[in-house]
């Protein structure tokens, strides 16, 4: 699936596409360059799923967790600072992963040994003043 953005218009009707699309998929990786707007569409996805607690990206805590109003947890990783997967596995990512909620991972390529096999990946890259999404 290719989505296009736009505008920040669009920004929640990318996001329902996207969870309409994953509803059935716990563990969502977010590749793209730094400023391709990996946290920007996880907050409106997570607005999506009905979280309401604020969403920002978890660079120093490597992760944030988040509540819906349903009471389903979803967990938001930021391994940009990871130097290595034993770090992750330190921080207890792959209880998380394991656990089957709802994991949205941004640079997940620093922890591709961790990661199972039926993630489904979300790459964002910037295209012509507008965001380009690709899935898998």
């Amino acid at each position: 699936m290719t989505l296009h953005l736009r505008s920040l218009a669009e920004l929640e009707i990318v996001a329902g596409q996207l969870i309409a699309a994953g509803r059935d998929r716990p563990v969502w990786l977010f590749e793209g360059a730094m400023g391709a707007g990996k946290t920007t569409l996880i907050k409106a996805i997570c607005r999506g799923l009905g979280v309401r607690n604020t969403v920002q990206s978890p660079t120093f805590s490597i992760v944030n967790e988040y509540v819906t109003d349903s009471g389903e947890p979803v967990y938001h990783f930021d391994c940009y600072r990871l130097r290595n997967e034993d770090e992750a596995l330190d921080s207890g990512l792959e209880e998380y992963i394991d656990s089957g909620e709802r994991c949205l991972i941004e640079w997940p390529e620093r922890i591709a040994g961790l990661l199972p096999p039926d993630a489904w990946t979300i790459h964002l890259r910037v295209e012509n003043d507008e965001r380009v999404i690709e899935t898998n």
